[in-house]
């Protein structure tokens, strides 16, 4: 069979945005090669959508992972049986020095079937897309899940020094999608080893797209 052939216009691509199903020529350069180029943000898309969430917990001594009671936070149930729930990205900043040296990371788990015990709300819930609708999962600061973490996924580590001495700071870890989690699961930032004493404010960013 012999090849397609795909047509597009010569210059830059439009500056409006085609509703979905709409033919639309792609932009190539005078010798008909492919104009590529990542012109909106790697996030842009979902964010449109409505489909990028970030909760937000202010966590005092995070559990090891270990350890089911008080996980989190922030702590993401999927409840819902429509979407998977896809981590992006992890930030946190350093309040209050540990004394204990930890790394935190993601744990989570499958089989999570009922809502998670002694739920505290999560600080702050936010649509990427400002003033969209509510995610699908459930976010918290911290619950208790029916059973601990099956895994510990370490991404920073938390400072036993004083802060005034230059440690600590602000974290941020791209996860780029590397973890799918489906309905009646969940996945919350966790720690290595109970960080005793630390605080720290941690956001985490989640996509939900269709099962």
């Amino acid at each position: 069979m012999p090849d397609a052939i795909v047509g597009g216009t010569v210059g830059p691509s439009g500056s409006a945005r085609a509703a979905d199903g709409t033919p639309i020529a792609a932009a190539l350069g005078p010798g008909g090669e492919w104009l590529v180029s990542e012109r909106m943000p790697r996030y842009e898309e979902l964010a449109w959508r409505g489909q990028l969430f970030m909760a937000r917990a202010v966590v005092t001594a995070p559990v090891i992972f270990s350890t089911a009671a008080g996980t989190g936070g922030p702590f993401i149930w999927n409840g819902s049986s429509k979407v998977n729930v896809v981590p992006v990205a992890m930030g946190f900043g350093q309040t209050v020095s540990t004394t204990v040296a930890a790394a935190l990371g993601l744990t989570g788990g499958i089989g999570q079937v009922v809502v998670p015990t002694a739920t505290t709300a999560a600080d702050s819930l936010t649509n990427m897309f400002l003033g969209a609708g509510q995610p699908a999962a459930n976010a918290y600061r911290v619950a208790t899940p029916t059973a601990a973490g099956s895994f510990f996924l370490p991404l920073a580590d938390v400072d036993t020094g004083a802060l005034t001495t230059g440690v600590g700071g602000f974290n941020w870890v791209e996860l780029a999608g590397m973890m799918i989690v489906p309905p009646n699961a969940w996945v919350a930032v966790s720690a290595s080893a109970t960080a005793t004493t630390f605080v720290g404010q941690i956001a985490l960013i989640w996509a939900e797209v269709p099962v």
